[in-house]
C-alpha cells in the first residue's frame, strides 16, 4: 500500500474529491441542526420536513458529483472505492435525518419528546465531531482521524443507551396508546440509526486513516 500512495504521490490527480466529501458531511451536520430547531414551538413539522427535504435533495446532488468525478478521474487521492463508501455512508446520514423529520410529519408528532431530543443532540454532537475531523484526511493527518473516530463510536453506544431506555420506558407506561407508541419508536429508531451511521462515517474514516498512515 506505501508504494500505491507513493507512485499516486507522482502523478496528477484529482484533489476536489475532499471538498465534496466535506461538503456532504456539511449538509449531514445542517441537517442535524435542523432537527434540533424542532425543539422550538414555533418550528411545526411540516416546515422541518421541508426544510430537511431540501437537504436530502442537496446531498443527493453532491452523491451524484462525486459519482460522475469518479467516473471521468483517472488518478484519485485515495482509491476511488474508499472515496465512494464515504460518499455515501454520509449521504446515509443526511437520509435518516431527513427520515426522521419526514416520520414527525407523516404520524403527527407535534414535538419532539425528551428522548428525542437526546438523540438529536447526539446527532448533532457526531456530525459536528466528523464535520471538524474530515478534513484530516485531506491533510493526512491520520493520527487524529483515529482519535476524534474513537469519540464517535462513544457517541454511538451513548445513543444505543438512550434508545433502548426511552423504548423500554414507552412498552411500561399504561397510559401510552398504541399509536403514540408507534409513532414515537419510528421517530426514535431513525434517529438512533442517523446517530449510527455516524459511527460508521468514524470506522470508515479509521480504515482510512490505518490503510494510509
Amino acid at each position: 500500500m506505501a508504494i500505491q500512495d507513493f507512485i499516486r504521490s507522482l502523478l496528477p490527480k484529482e484533489d476536489r474529491f475532499y471538498t465534496l466529501l466535506e461538503k456532504q458531511m456539511d449538509v449531514a451536520l445542517r441537517a442535524a441542526k435542523a432537527l434540533a430547531e424542532f425543539r422550538s414551538p414555533e418550528y411545526t413539522p411540516t416546515q422541518l420536513a421541508a426544510k430537511l427535504q431540501s437537504l436530502e435533495h442537496e446531498g443527493d446532488a453532491l452523491v451524484h458529483e462525486v459519482e460522475e468525478l469518479l467516473a471521468r478521474t483517472f488518478v484519485t487521492p485515495i482509491d476511488r472505492e474508499d472515496i465512494h463508501a464515504l460518499s455515501q455512508v454520509i449521504d446515509d446520514v443526511t437520509d435518516l435525518a431527513n427520515g426522521a423529520a419526514r416520520a414527525c410529519d407523516l404520524l403527527g408528532v407535534p414535538r419532539p419528546t425528551p428522548p428525542m431530543l437526546e438523540l438529536i443532540d447526539l446527532l448533532v454532537t457526531a456530525a459536528s465531531k466528523l464535520a471538524e475531523t474530515l478534513p484530516n484526511l485531506r491533510q493526512r493527518r491520520f493520527d487524529q482521524l483515529l482519535v476524534d473516530s474513537r469519540t464517535v463510536r462513544g457517541y454511538e453506544k451513548d445513543a444505543d443507551r438512550f434508545f433502548r431506555a426511552a423504548i423500554s420506558d414507552l412498552y411500561r407506561r399504561p397510559e401510552v396508546d398504541a399509536k403514540v407508541l408507534l409513532r414515537e419508536r419510528e421517530v426514535l429508531e431513525d434517529l438512533e440509526n442517523a446517530v449510527d451511521l455516524c459511527e460508521r462515517v468514524a470506522t470508515v474514516l479509521a480504515n482510512l486513516a490505518v490503510k494510509h498512515g
